[in-house]
């Protein structure tokens, strides 16, 4: 299979990724007391819709809980299977996190709005994992399963 099949784009790949998926890490969460960041109400909205959203803060030592759930502070201590991962990081700091990434291989990964790594992303559809990059999982969600 052609790696290039796991760079979603359309519409009804990114529907069927969405159905499909029901387990969320996100790195770079925010907590509660950024509630008016996207890292934080993105998050939240995935919780409102259903999806069992794992946070995974980069930053925020003191903060044990997020969501109502218990934050791990690397991929590999996630006791689960991830469905996605959903990344909130600037495309230059996705690259120390490649590695812990390929590692856990989440069956897909998603970098929100405004973030695009194609490096890391092209490593990551050759591990067959799918990728989407550059968009809005709460906009899509509520275009596409609506």
């Amino acid at each position: 299979m052609d790696w290039k099949q796991n760079l979603l784009t359309r519409d009804d790949e990114i529907a069927k990724l969405l159905r499909d998926t029901q387990t969320i890490a996100v790195l770079g969460i925010k907590p509660e007391s950024h509630a008016a960041q996207p890292a934080h109400y993105v998050p939240k909205y995935l919780q409102n819709a259903g999806y069992d959203v794992i946070p995974v803060p980069v930053y925020y030592p003191d903060v044990t809980e997020i969501l109502g759930k218990s934050v791990y502070r690397e991929l590999g201590q996630v006791p689960c299977e991830i469905d996605m991962l959903n990344v909130f990081r600037r495309p230059t700091d996705i690259d120390q996190h490649v590695t812990e990434i390929l590692a856990k291989k989440p069956k897909s990964v998603w970098f929100q709005l405004g973030i695009t790594n194609d490096i890391a992303a092209e490593k990551f559809a050759q591990a067959g994992i799918k990728v989407v990059q550059n968009l809005c999982i709460m906009v899509e969600h509520r275009g596409l399963t609506a």
